[in-house]
């Protein structure tokens, strides 16, 4: 299976540090983020890697290389301008000739990859995403009422939303969704989808899962030991 990563982000949450490194650069104790991830791909089997890139891409491609030193070929696309997190597929029509995954370049997970594409074919649908539970915390005192009556009141509380994680697997008959050469996102194609009433999968994921263009995230994953065998080891097991 072929899996294109999107590194064409400017990462702004992540500003002053992406001023100088783009965001799938980033360190995450002496490894970019992206080195991670690819290795992370490699050991689930997927030796085939398109990375879209845009912002300081040249950085990226001087990295990254060909991906020989991961046993992996990688093929770079060049946004001239910005095209979204869905706009960049339009560039590789031709390649994507089979399902595929979709990931963003600044994600990291334990994520069981396999059991992900099992799940996906299983259902048949154009879009599977993968979902994970995320916990934020409301800013203001949420009143409960009915018929401008105060009902029920909660101070600050924390709201529990299942998110995407920025993984994707999907069928190459959803890029007639993907317009060519204008800025298209994520949102837009589920929103097509749906006014379409085209079935999309969702896959939970309860494990490891790091938006490493979340501040909290980032310095949270310096905290874990990454190695070669296994996607992430607690510092104690680790050790």
């Amino acid at each position: 299976m072929k899996a294109v990563i999107q590194c064409g982000g400017r990462g702004m949450r992540l500003r002053p540090y992406t001023s100088i490194l783009p965001k799938p650069l980033m360190p995450i104790g002496s490894r970019p983020v992206l080195e991670l991830l690819l290795k992370w791909l490699r050991r689930n089997g997927i030796h085939e890697v398109f990375i879209t890139t845009g912002y300081l891409g040249n950085l990226i491609r001087s990295f990254c290389s060909d991906g020989h030193q991961w046993n992996i070929e990688i093929t770079y696309t060049q946004e001239i301008e910005p095209l979204g997190t869905i706009g960049p597929l339009s560039l590789l029509r031709d390649q994507l000739n089979e399902p595929f995954l979709v990931l963003n370049g600044d994600i990291l997970t334990d994520l069981n990859l396999n059991q992900f594409v099992k799940s996906h074919r299983l259902h048949g649908t154009q879009l599977t995403i993968a979902s994970a539970v995320r916990h934020s915390k409301m800013e203001f005192g949420v009143l409960e009422e009915t018929d401008g009556t105060v009902t029920g009141f909660r101070e600050k509380p924390m709201l529990a939303s299942r998110v995407s994680m920025g993984l994707y697997c999907m069928n190459p008959e959803i890029m007639n969704y993907v317009p060519t050469g204008v800025p298209f996102g994520f949102d837009d194609l589920v929103l097509q989808m749906l006014e379409h009433g085209t079935p999309i999968h969702t896959f939970r994921h309860d494990g490891l899962w790091l938006d490493i263009g979340r501040a909290e995230d980032f310095h949270k994953a310096q905290d874990i030991a990454w190695d070669e065998q296994s996607p992430a080891l607690p510092v104690e097991a680790a050790a």
